[in-house]
């Protein structure tokens, strides 16, 4: 999510129209801001590299195509989000009505479900495969993940947590990533360092064993 100050810089202002028009040519822009379209299209550029606008060719009644822009779903996270407030609210909710317990047991069947969902993906693999196919599903959802080779054997780092500001209140959600590395991997994964406890990332051991599905 951008400060405010980003939607009043000339790439901001692009992302809030296209957000409210939809799609745009470089010249439509432009003449909304009073700019040059040379200047519009330099944005564009940023805005693109940075996978937060596609381009399409179009025809405008009898004149020759010309490229029009239109915000990609990835854009979205640059506009203000409460998602983390509501669910603080939901959270805190169910833990004076119910329970810390309850609070963990939501999260546990989010990581079990998970896990059944991308077992097709770790399928036929040995514990190697596993950890790096995981760590390529966590980086598809948003978080920086690596595998390291220690002398304890391998490692799974997040470096980064998309639930931090819900974590912090409830710390039960990091119960999704124990559920899923439960269910998937072989033995049982040891957290050596978190996020939520001030570590500078999220560190899990992972005994290697050999054979697939292992």
């Amino acid at each position: 999510m951008q400060d405010a100050r980003f939607f009043q810089s000339t790439r901001g202002r692009i992302v809030s129209t296209l957000r409210r028009r939809h799609a745009a040519t470089a010249v439509d822009l432009a003449t909304e801001f009073g700019l040059s379209p040379n200047a519009v299209r330099q944005q564009l550029v940023f805005l693109e590299r940075d996978g937060f606008v596609a381009e399409r060719s179009v025809r405008r009644g009898r004149t020759k195509p010309t490229l029009e822009y239109s915000l990609t779903p990835a854009a979205e996270s640059l506009f203000p989000q409460r998602y983390d407030r509501v669910l603080n609210a939901v959270l805190q909710d169910v833990r004076e009505t119910r329970g810390a317990d309850a609070v963990r047991e939501i999260f546990e069947r989010i990581g079990e479900r998970a896990a059944v969902r991308h077992g097709p993906r770790l399928e036929g693999k040995d514990t190697r495969g596993r950890v790096y196919e995981l760590a390529e599903i966590l980086r598809e959802n948003g978080v920086d993940s690596e595998v390291v080779q220690t002398e304890r054997g391998l490692e799974l780092r997040e470096h980064n947590c998309p639930y931090a500001k819900t974590v912090a209140e409830h710390p039960e959600v990091c119960a999704v990533i124990h559920a899923v590395l439960s269910e998937t991997m072989p033995g049982e994964p040891h957290q050596v360092e978190s996020l939520a406890t001030g570590g500078s990332a999220c560190r899990f051991e992972i005994a290697e064993r050999e054979g697939v599905g292992s």
